[in-house]
């Protein structure tokens, strides 16, 4: 039975089927010998697909992995960086660095710390990482002054940003400082530096922002102990479960 190649190469866990797609684009993939395209139909059980001049089939597909990492300043949430810095899979053991598929789910940018999922299950990573989910996020944010009611309910009713409104956020108020105020946030999307940039429109920048949860997900360890910075633990099952169920609702 045929189907795109990109789903192939992220059901097998070679990578997630964005980054299968970037694969494809860099000319990584052949199909019998051939350059692939993207779009390309295959049919797994008749035709050879070879990454990097490698074959693979579904029975090289590693054990499916489920990680919720903390992340700290300075690190990037992808595999590979161009200049060097120091990625998420950097903080990983080498056996599961390398070979096994494992890439970040979704970003948390290079000023950012906290909570972020990795895993080598591409389909799982398409459909979080998808528009139509929305899990729940929730962030610490130390925001600069101190944000009236009025900025906070204009927060929460959604900013235009690019010429689209984010969507209705829960913000709320955790404690005021002499010049600075903390923000429990939690957003059902998730655009680029999103609470960021709607910070500095409402007049009150960043100064720092912590992802504390992925929905039930909670930075802590299986004994409700802090995860510290750069630690990492695998999922429980009854959080692998609330992912996989994301992924069902999706379909």
């Amino acid at each position: 039975m045929e189907e795109r190649l990109q789903k192939i190469l992220s059901q097998w866990g070679i990578a997630s089927r964005r980054q299968a797609e970037e694969m494809i684009r860099r000319s990584r993939v052949r199909v019998n010998g051939d350059l692939a395209h993207l779009g390309q139909k295959v049919d797994p059980q008749k035709d050879t697909i070879t990454v990097d001049g490698k074959p693979v089939s579904s029975e090289q597909r590693p054990t499916l992995v489920y990680l919720l990492l903390h992340k700290g300043i300075g690190v990037v949430s992808t595999c590979h960086d161009p200049q060097g810095r120091k990625t998420v899979l950097d903080l990983l053991p080498p056996e599961l660095h390398f070979g096994q598929g494992i890439h970040p789910v979704g970003r948390l940018d290079i000023d950012s710390t906290g909570a972020i999922i990795l895993t080598n299950d591409g389909e799982l990573t398409f459909w979080l990482t998808h528009p139509r989910h929305s899990i729940p996020k929730t962030y610490r944010v130390l925001v600069e002054g101190h944000p009236t009611e009025s900025v906070l309910r204009t927060w929460r009713q959604g900013v235009l940003l690019d010429g689209r409104k984010t969507r209705p956020a829960q913000v709320k108020l955790i404690k005021k400082f002499a010049d600075t105020t903390c923000l429990e946030i939690i957003l059902k999307e998730g655009r680029n530096r999103q609470i960021r940039r709607v910070a500095e429109i409402l007049g009150h920048p960043v100064i720092k922002l912590h992802r504390t949860a992925i929905g039930p997900i909670q930075l802590k360890s299986p004994g409700n102990k802090p995860l510290l910075e750069g630690e990492y633990r695998h999922l429980e099952e009854s959080e692998i479960r609330f992912l996989q169920k994301v992924k069902a609702d999706s379909y």
